[in-house]
């Protein structure tokens, strides 16, 4: 057999492979527990388009200062992302503090 016909046939195997593999990146959205209602929307439909285009969503609520004390409404917050994007969406890491942020990823369904 020809060395460079193997060769050639080779990596027509692995741009095939390539081609075949789906590929995601991990889109952030970040908000603030005193987010009022309307720019929570907005953040929301970001994250219905960037889960539409097949991609994951790490939700972060950051503290500041003694915003500490609020974690009960960050909570809420990821709570009603969750409730408003679970047909599209599942919940791949539910909310955890790390330190002063509450972190929740989102992945399509």
């Amino acid at each position: 057999m020809d060395y460079g016909r193997y060769k050639y046939e080779q990596t027509k195997k692995r741009q095939e492979a390539k081609k075949k593999q789906s590929t995601f990146q991990v889109k952030e959205i970040k908000i603030r527990p005193k987010t009022g209602d309307h720019d929570l929307q907005v953040k929301i439909g970001h994250i219905k388009k960037f889960i539409g285009k097949k991609d994951k969503v790490k939700v972060t609520v950051v503290f500041r200062g003694r915003e500490i004390t609020l974690s009960e409404l960050g909570k809420a917050l990821l709570t009603r992302i969750v409730d408003e994007t679970e047909e599209i969406a599942l919940v791949e890491q539910s909310p955890k503090f790390e330190g002063r942020t509450l972190v929740m990823v989102l992945a399509p369904k």
